[in-house]
């Protein structure tokens, strides 16, 4: 304790030795201008390692350490930015989708020296009160929308009117006027389907995501793409929308079953992980009577009960990446929009059969 106490006095006497310095002081002392040593401060890209060099020496050598609200009020921004999930808290915290999405986006956001305020939209009402709140001036500096429903377009259009940079997740139903980060969800699912195809497999059946949602269409159009091109018929019994749920696609199965299938791709893991269980308790074998594959590679696809073949989207990347994509927007402007389509990767494991050929 008396080691503790002893650092502390310390810590507080070099701390009142530190004159007041201005980020004009450290700039005058580097050599540079006052906007480069924010960019250096608040670790953006875009400066040259020997002027972050010469920046970071001068920090150290002064004892310079930013006041955070000072600096708020200098630059007359808050340094936070908000994160809109549309959906429940239940479904945020038992989906492992968002988990990852929100590891990356908060990592990055503390790497660049910004908070991160969440806010979950559950319905209407909760659409109307936090779109007054982010919309405010001053209050956020940018906004991160997880995307893809129709629903959300009202959201990214009053922020569009607020001139608010944003960044969608998951493509929106217009993006012409608005930047977002996705992959590209009707070639994934292609490959998926058409992996399905070239292990002989006749009867193939999908479980899709919303079709309210730009996801849920798009994977079911890759599907439709892949037996259109190979010449299969289409057989709308086998087709039926999920909501990206464990339940949703264990029920979505049960009704899959009178069909027939010998394969079924489903729009997401979640989903996929209900359907074996719904054709297990069937008295059905995955694989040897029906392949299955998922979409997202959430860890619990290596472990499952035949491991579960999958298209493996980088889910923290893209937070990463619409992180960043959006502090850019915030410090040289939010046109022109930005599409960015992160790549995707079919990975094959025991429950589509092909590791038994």
């Amino acid at each position: 304790m008396q080691n503790h106490e002893m650092w502390w006095e310390r810590c507080q006497f070099q701390e009142q030795m530190v004159p007041d310095l201005t980020l004009e002081d450290i700039a005058r002392q580097a050599g540079v201008s006052r906007s480069t040593v924010s960019r250096v401060v608040n670790n953006f890209p875009n400066v040259s390692a020997d002027v972050r060099q010469r920046v970071l020496d001068v920090i150290q050598q002064t004892g310079y350490h930013p006041n955070a609200a000072a600096r708020t009020l200098a630059s007359q921004r808050s340094w936070t930015l908000g994160l809109v999930l549309p959906q429940s808290a239940h479904q945020i915290f038992t989906d492992p989708y968002y988990p990852h999405l929100m590891k990356g986006i908060a990592q990055t956001c503390n790497d660049h020296n910004f908070t991160l305020a969440l806010f979950l939209v559950g319905n209407e009402e909760d659409e109307r009160k936090i779109s007054a709140r982010i919309t405010r001036k001053g209050l956020l500096d940018g906004v991160l929308v997880q995307s893809g429903h129709h629903g959300d377009q009202q959201l990214i259009g009053r922020l569009v009117d607020a001139g608010i940079p944003q960044v969608v997740i998951g493509r929106p139903f217009r993006y012409d006027n608005v930047s977002y980060v996705d992959v590209d969800n009707v070639n994934a699912a292609f490959n998926a389907v058409t992996h399905l195809i070239r292990q002989g497999r006749q009867r193939i059946a999908t479980i899709s995501g919303l079709l309210q949602s730009t996801a849920g269409l798009d994977r079911k159009s890759g599907y439709l793409k892949a037996l259109g091109e190979r010449g299969y018929k289409l057989d709308e019994a086998l087709i039926i929308e999920g909501d990206f749920t464990e339940a949703g696609g264990y029920y979505a199965m049960q009704s899959l079953l009178p069909a027939h299938p010998d394969a079924v791709f489903a729009a997401s893991d979640v989903m996929a992980l209900g359907a074996m269980r719904a054709a297990r308790e069937a008295g059905l074998s995955v694989p040897d009577d029906l392949a299955v594959v998922g979409f997202d590679d959430i860890p619990i696809a290596a472990t499952s009960e035949p491991p579960l073949t999958t298209i493996r989207q980088p889910v923290s990347q893209t937070g990463i990446r619409a992180v960043e994509a959006l502090i850019d927007q915030i410090e040289n402007g939010i046109q022109p929009p930005r599409h960015i389509i992160m790549d995707t990767q079919l990975v094959i494991r025991d429950s589509c059969g092909a590791n038994r050929k």
